[in-house]
């Protein structure tokens, strides 16, 4: 029997699906929130409840999850989370209130690679830069800067030691999405918006 390779990003991905499944059901019996909630997607902030309830389809709750989580789209959020896209990571790593935070600034990979190498911290990425933090930003994240899987991806997010790792991280950073998710998709949109 042929071993079967599995895709370390499956599980986050899989729970994101879920969360889309479910916001589908909230749209189809009317829930409020989650009204609010698709009509982030400009093609439907016109349109009536009951006429939401028929004409929306899963990849638009994929879009809005994706969007809330600080991605442009499914497409890119998926890129990112399974490591495939290093151009842009999107805005998940870098929450509303961060910005209180001490933490270095850098255009350049091999810059910001070397500055965490030397002064320590963690090295997460906004966007297209990097940033190192200390272990208070990663509490704000909602992360314990003392979980071993840090260690295990050598405290660099962009290009992890253990990439499996760095997926356990995105699972516990995501469940916390999940747990405060309409505080988290709230920031997300006043953020974007700036």
């Amino acid at each position: 029997m042929a071993q079967q390779t599995e895709d370390p990003m499956a599980g986050v991905i899989s729970d994101l699906k879920t969360h889309a499944r479910l916001l589908h059901r909230q749209i189809e019996r009317q829930e409020a929130q989650a009204l609010s909630r698709i009509r982030q997607l400009e093609e439907f902030r016109e349109v009536d409840a009951a006429s939401l309830a028929v004409s929306i389809k899963r990849r638009h709750c994929l879009a809005v999850i994706s969007r809330e989580l600080g991605f442009q789209g499914w497409p890119h959020a998926v890129a990112v989370l399974q490591g495939t896209d290093a151009t842009d990571f999107g805005t998940l790593l870098y929450p509303k209130g961060a910005h209180v935070h001490w933490n270095i600034w850098s255009a350049s990979y091999a810059e910001a690679r070397a500055i965490r190498q030397q002064h320590g911290g963690y090295l997460l990425a906004y966007r297209r830069h990097f940033f190192i933090v200390d272990q208070h930003f990663i509490k704000t994240l909602g992360l314990q800067p003392d979980d071993p899987d840090w260690d295990l991806i050598g405290r660099d997010w962009v290009k992890p030691q253990h990439p499996d790792a760095r997926e356990r991280l995105y699972g516990k950073l995501l469940q916390r999405w999940a747990v405060s998710g309409r505080a988290i998709t709230a920031e997300r949109r006043a953020q974007d918006s700036v």
